[in-house]
Formats: structure tokens, sequence, C-alpha cells
């Protein structure tokens, strides 16, 4: 990092999110009135990406957008926030992906994901980007693209000495042998559990399931608790960082920005606590705007409001 500028892959997925605000999300079934429609760019890869680099990070992205309009905005969006492309590749066959997502008057959500072009992101489309990992501090991924891109990009990364970030999300079955090659783990309650096949409820539930991962090779495991915060767990410890108290608005990248923001603070050298708290921070920002990418925040906008709500 000689310019003082960390350098990160992100390797994952980029939508259109088509967002309904409405008072709550409807039973099977049942029509809801009243709702207010927009239209935001997501997809968790392209939010990591994008949250990244409104941090300060150098970023390289690696994905695949459809040919329509769809993509066509998409890495127009890209540039404009200063991350490489290319190697995002331009699917001549497929849609860009698109998220369906209802968000109710707590922020809460429900998404439903067409993957487009998202679901042919292969491991040579990764193998390519190989110079981007050479040259990369980290590389950060999700599980919204097929398993083998991830595990192309997981090797890639360990080829070249990086350390590997990955949040579980959506949930998908990952071998050991995988597990084990992740430096840093960025689960929900859920789908920390899942990972193992299920677990119990509550902190002590959490730090058996964190333990259990990290004797499955993790190296460390951070379990993001909504506004509760997150439960940290390393070989050397475990502990709680509370949220911060925030009107939420909608949760929809939530997720997405704390798994970019703890990387970018450990990229740029920062020790895990600080990094954490910096997430933490990050996180409770994006919740307080409507839409994924649109809620991310500026690293001018994250260091004004850590010492205004210090917890």
């Amino acid at each position: 990092m000689p310019n003082g500028r960390p350098k990160l892959v992100v390797v994952g997925s980029t939508n259109v999110d088509m967002v309904v605000q409405t008072q709550r999300i409807p039973r099977p079934g049942e029509t809801v009135l009243g709702g207010r429609f927009t239209t935001v760019a997501g997809g968790k890869g392209a939010n990591q990406a994008v949250a990244a680099a409104r941090l300060g990070a150098e970023v390289t992205f690696v994905a695949r957008v459809g040919t329509g309009p769809l993509g066509r905005q998409a890495l127009e969006g890209f540039h404009s926030e200063g991350i490489v492309t290319d190697y995002v590749v331009q699917d001549p066959e497929l849609e860009h992906g698109v998220a369906l997502i209802l968000v109710d008057q707590n922020g809460e959500n429900a998404i439903a994901v067409a993957p487009g072009a998202n679901g042919r992101l292969s491991a040579e489309d990764v193998q390519r980007a190989e110079p981007a990992f050479a040259e990369a501090d980290a590389v950060l991924l999700q599980l919204e693209i097929p398993l083998a891109a991830v595990e192309r990009a997981i090797d890639l990364a360990k080829k070249h000495g990086k350390q590997v970030m990955l949040n579980p999300a959506p949930y998908t079955p990952l071998p050991d042998v995988l597990l084990a090659q992740v430096d840093l783990l960025t689960p929900n309650e859920t789908e920390a559990e899942m990972l193992l096949g299920g677990g119990e409820a509550g902190h002590s539930g959490i730090a058996g399931t964190a333990e259990e991962l990290l004797r499955r090779g993790v190296g460390c495991v951070i379990v993001t608790l909504g506004k509760e915060g997150v439960y940290v767990v390393t070989p050397e410890r475990q502990y709680h960082v509370c949220g911060r108290h925030v009107k939420t608005v909608d949760t929809t990248a939530a997720g997405d920005a704390f798994s970019a923001a703890v990387t970018v603070r450990l990229a740029e050298g920062a020790p895990l606590d600080e990094a954490v708290k910096f997430a933490v921070a990050v996180s409770a920002l994006t919740v307080t705007k409507v839409g994924a990418q649109a809620s991310l925040p500026t690293r001018a906008e994250v260091e004004a409001f850590l010492p205004a709500h210090s917890s």
C-alpha cells in the first residue's frame, strides 16, 4: 500500500434493485397498496465494491453484466465511483441481474433475485483477473455468484499471499476445505448457524457457532447482529461490539457495507478492534437511507459521524 490507499479485488454480483416501500411486508397471496417505488443500483458484490471505493480503497471489480441498458447503466455507475472495470464481462446473451425488494416501515426487507448474467460468472472470468489479485492487499467475496468463481478467487488470493474476506450470503453450503482458506468470515447469525447445520440462539450460541467455524480453519469470525452490533471471535478472544443508535430506514446493504468497511480498515493496517468499530459505524449510516448503493456513505461522512456518535 505504497500510496496509502489499499487495493482491493471484489468478486461478485451486480444487480438493479427495484424497491417498493410499504407499511408492511405482505403475507403470501396478499396485496398491500400505498407503496413508493424506486430503482437503485445494487447486488452484493457491487455494493461491496462501491462501499470500499467510497471509503478510500482502490477497487477492481470482477463481475458479469448484461449488455442491455441496465448493464450499461451499471458500468457507468462503476466508472463514476472510480472502480476499475477491466475484468467486468459484458454477457452477450443474458440480461442484467435484478432484485425485487420490499421494505416495511421499520426498515426490514424481503428480497427476491433474478441473477441474470451473475449466474454465468465463471472460474475462467476470475482467472483472467489474476494480475489484479497479484497487486491487491485483500480480496472480498460473497455468494451471489457461482461457487466455482468464488473458489477460483480464493485460490488466486492464496497463490499470491492475499487476505480473503468472505461474506457468506446468500447462504450456500461451503466445504471445510474452502472455509479453511478464509481469513475473515462475516455471516449474520442465521448464516453462521446454517454453515454448521444449526445452532442455539443468543450470545452463547453465537460464540459456540463461531468457535466451531474457527476449528474448521476460519481465521476470524465476525457475526453481524443487526442493530445489536457484532460478535467477534478470534483464536485469542471473543467480544461483543454494540451497534450504533440510529433511525433505521432500510437495512438492504448493511451487511455489505460492514464487510467492505472492515476489509478496508484492515487493509490500511488498522487493528481488528478499530476496524470493527469503524465498520459498525459505516453499517449504521447505511441503514439511515433508502436503497443499496444510494445509502453507502463516503469516508468523510463516516469520520464526521464517529466522534459525534461515540459509543
